[in-house]
Order: structure tokens, then sequence, then C-alpha cells
């Protein structure tokens, strides 16, 4: 050895692409051999009026939302002004009931995560505006 760390990525190391995670359970593999002719017997039964086997297809095809829809009218956000104003509207419509804290709080993280990548946008403007600076500074003559 040279004394030099030598290391290789390999990106194609590891599983195939779209295999499946190792079964947690023996009866796993039994489940995933008689998958397809459980569910072609479970929508018969679905067909033939099985009310359980009609929810279970039913959650199956149009599974429960797991969030509700959150109705609100907010302004369009491009300044980190924009996203104040529409902390104080979501505010506003905690504080009136029109919306519950928990979805306030969820569009409140949407928000914050809106003003991080203003914030980003803006230095990045800033940081090429200070290059492009330096850069003319540094081609002007110089006085003696």
């Amino acid at each position: 050895m040279d004394g030099h760390l030598q290391s290789e990525i390999r990106w194609d190391a590891g599983r195939p692409k779209g295999s499946r995670n190792k079964p947690v359970s023996p009866g796993q593999d039994l489940l995933d051999t008689w998958a397809e002719p459980l569910m072609r017997k479970c929508i018969a039964m679905a067909g033939q009026g099985n009310v359980a086997a009609m929810r279970l297809c039913m959650e199956r095809i149009s599974p429960a939302r797991r969030g509700s829809l959150i109705c609100m009218t907010l302004p369009k956000i491009t300044t980190i002004q924009d996203v104040d104003k529409a902390a104080e509207k979501v505010t506003q419509c905690m504080v009136r009931g029109k919306i519950t804290p928990t979805e306030g709080e969820k569009v409140m993280n949407v928000l914050e995560i809106r003003s991080r990548l203003i914030d980003s946008g803006d230095f990045e403007n800033r940081f090429e505006n200070l290059k492009k600076d330096v850069a003319a500074a540094a081609s002007r003559p110089r006085a003696a």
C-alpha cells in the first residue's frame, strides 16, 4: 500500500431496483404467493354483496384521505413580507375558528419552508451581485 486511502462509490451496489424488503414474517411469503387469487375472491365476494369484501375493495381503490383540505385564500408569496402577511392571515383564521390549530400549524410549516426558499434565492442573488462587483473592481485601473 502506498499510504493513500482509496474508495470507490458504486451506485449500482445493493439490491436490484424495485426489489422488495425482506419479509417480516414467514407468513408473508405465503400471502405473496396467494395475493392474486385472494384479491380475485375478495372482488367476487364484493360483487355478490358481501359488505366486508366491498369495504376492503373500496379501501384499496380509494383510501381514506389522511388530512383534510384547508380552504383559505393566501396572498401570492414572493417576498419575506408576503410570508409575514400570509402568516398573519393564518393566525387570524385560527383565532376566528375557521381552521384548527393543527391545520394552522401545517400551513405555517409550509410558509416556513417557503420563506427559507425565498431567503436562499435572495442570498444567491446577493452573492452573484457581490461577485460581479468584485470582478468590476478588479478590472478598474488602480490609482497611483
